[in-house]
């Protein structure tokens, strides 16, 4: 994949995922969280299925590659999903797309734990504890914020849980022969049948859905989930985990003047500066970084190939 195809997938991915708070808070209008994290899992796997049949393209059989699937799918999909859907109903998306900002410091973190980077240089390192000075900034626990706090805390947790989802993702699927559609396909239904037992909780809640949540509901699911998610894969695919997750630090731009322009929301100049604090942490955890290793040097020519030729 060209260096140029890459920077436009990471472009529209930006512009997709960070409107995907604005979705979220304007479904959560009429939708429980349950119904919005179950209903976005649905329609994006229902579209990607539809991709797949269109494209020729088959969902993987063998059970030991479902096994890795359903992991994924908890961390990079139901866990975040669930855990946006209940923050966004006591904070701003704005600041939804801020504290999503950090899945770029959770990724290099689990890239040290697990080997796949060397180390925290000095610089790096900064980065990082800048970053989560940012997130405490933002955060504010020295205020009473009640609810709003516990809803931060849960963007956050959503952010951790992409990262691990990022990096099991690139660690167990990808780079095995299978079309990124298909594992992108693969993944969302195995999420969507992991939400499926929230709805007992207060999904069953009865709704009325009008035209202006049916058309929110289905950008959410079709373009913000399931051609987002696929763009995600691809680009982990190309770039590896950590490089894919920096996509995050590039969220805040449009959440919040989305947020803005939509919904009126407000910034407080502490959400702002904690912004600024952030960008600049994760922008000096990018400095020096290294490439992720292939995962199997015996078999890279075979199956960069394989994927070239599958993926065109």
């Amino acid at each position: 994949m060209s260096r140029l195809r890459t920077w436009t997938q990471v472009g529209v991915l930006a512009l997709l995922w960070g409107s995907t708070f604005l979705w979220i808070d304007l479904a959560l209008d009429a939708l429980t969280p349950a119904q919005v994290t179950f209903s976005r899992c649905v329609l994006g796997s229902a579209a990607l299925l539809i991709a797949c049949l269109v494209s020729g393209r088959r969902l993987p059989r063998d059970r030991a590659t479902w096994g890795h699937i359903v992991v994924a799918a908890f961390f990079g999909n139901a866990l975040p999903f669930a855990m946006f859907s209940i923050g966004q109903q006591t904070i701003d998306s704005g600041v939804a797309g801020v504290l999503n900002a950090t899945t770029p410091l959770w990724s290099l973190l689990v890239a040290v734990v697990i080997g796949s980077d060397r180390g925290l240089r000095s610089v790096r390192l900064v980065g990082l504890i800048l970053g989560f000075t940012g997130v405490v900034l933002i955060f504010a626990p020295w205020q009473t914020t009640g609810p709003v706090g516990w809803g931060a805390l849960a963007i956050v947790a959503a952010a951790a849980s992409y990262a691990v989802g990022f990096a099991y993702m690139g660690r167990h699927l990808v780079g095995k022969g299978i079309p990124t559609i298909s594992l992108s396909a693969a993944q969302l239904i195995a999420a969507t049948g992991l939400t499926a037992p929230t709805l007992s909780a207060d999904g069953l809640t009865q709704i009325e859905i009008g035209p202006k949540t049916l058309i929110v509901v289905m950008i959410l699911g079709v373009v913000a989930t399931g051609a987002t998610f696929h763009l995600t894969y691809r680009i982990i695919a190309a770039e590896g985990a950590t490089n894919a997750a920096t996509i995050g630090y590039l969220l805040p731009v449009v959440s919040v003047a989305l947020g803005a322009i939509v919904r009126e929301e407000d910034l407080s100049l502490r959400i702002i500066a904690g912004m600024v604090v952030v960008l600049v942490g994760v922008g000096l955890t990018r400095r020096h970084q290294r490439p992720v290793p292939a995962p199997a040097p015996a078999e890279t020519s075979a199956v960069s190939a394989t994927l070239h030729r599958q993926e065109r």
